[in-house]
């Protein structure tokens, strides 16, 4: 059985690697999430941001020699010893800076915790189970499509059970369907507006538009899942619009807050924000910017 499950493993290696890489190369958060993480501590904040994607160069090549056939023992033993760097970082970390973000597959604010350790635990039995492969894994998959892909997908599952950082990805989304379900809240209750305009605050859309705020809340409404709330701001040019903030009414999810830009004589949205898909998390040490021009 296992000589046709040990060619496999360099597939979910690499994509876990490519993964990896993806974050600390391209995306736009890479430099929050190396402030975040313990190589800033450990190297300074200077450092911390090049030696991020360095790690991140040295994950998508390594990806690219797992996933090009044929599969050699030195590409599998590489992959374990990242493995155990990984783990030595972690211990570093959770030592050094307990609030540290893991960064490492996500810029979502993750604390290191015993997931990330048994992540980086099954990664490591991963490559130890790639050495003896001798047979490519683009065979495997045409001889065994089904078995193959229930293999892959069953390793696919638990590291993301194991990555607290993709949790938003489906964790939360259990979470959400449960209390739609289950409808914990009784009859009648509304969440406070303080609650929601907290929410608001804690939002990274807020975190980027509050300076073109120039009043407190104006009007607030309901609509089924959402709370509206509208401001007065300033549009560039000095043009004077409303700031139509849509926040989560009976769920905290600040990555969810979306807002439009309204000219209110013409009616014509002027402009629109929303998180991105794989946003951070508000940092909750951070202080909530003020609206600008709100004390006059």
């Amino acid at each position: 059985m296992i000589s046709w499950i040990a060619p496999l493993q360099p597939l979910l290696l690499g994509a876990v690697l490519l993964w990896s890489a993806r974050l600390k190369l391209l995306s736009r958060h890479a430099p929050a999430a190396a402030r975040r993480s313990a190589l800033a501590q450990l190297l300074g904040e200077q450092r911390a941001l090049p030696a991020y994607r360095l790690v991140g160069g040295v994950e998508a090549v390594l990806a690219g020699f797992l996933l090009a056939p044929p599969p050699l023992p030195a590409e599998a033993a590489a992959a374990a010893l990242l493995s155990l760097g990984f783990a030595g970082y972690l211990g570093y970390a959770r030592l050094a800076a307990p609030s540290s973000s893991c960064g490492c597959l996500s810029a979502s604010r993750s604390p290191i915790g015993w997931r990330s350790f048994a992540r980086t635990g099954a990664l490591l039995a991963a490559s130890l189970l790639a050495l003896p492969a001798a047979t490519p894994w683009t065979a495997v998959l045409a001889d065994r499509p089904s078995a193959a892909a229930v293999v892959l997908l069953a390793g696919a599952a638990v590291l993301t059970a194991l990555s607290p950082e993709l949790d938003r990805h489906w964790l939360d989304q259990l979470r959400q369907l449960k209390v739609r379900l289950t409808k914990p809240l009784p009859t009648g209750f509304d969440v406070p507006l303080d609650s929601t305009v907290e929410q608001l605050r804690r939002s990274p859309v807020y975190a980027e538009t509050a300076v073109l705020l120039t009043s407190d809340l104006r009007e607030h409404w309901d609509d089924d899942d959402w709370r509206i709330l509208v401001y007065s701001a300033r549009h560039s040019g000095g043009t004077e619009v409303s700031a139509v903030y849509a926040v989560p009414r009976l769920r905290y999810q600040p990555a969810a807050v979306r807002l439009a830009l309204v000219d209110e004589p013409t009616g014509q949205v002027l402009l629109t924000r929303q998180s991105a898909p794989d946003a951070p998390l508000p940092d909750w040490t951070v202080p909530v910017p003020a609206a600008a021009g709100a004390a006059g």
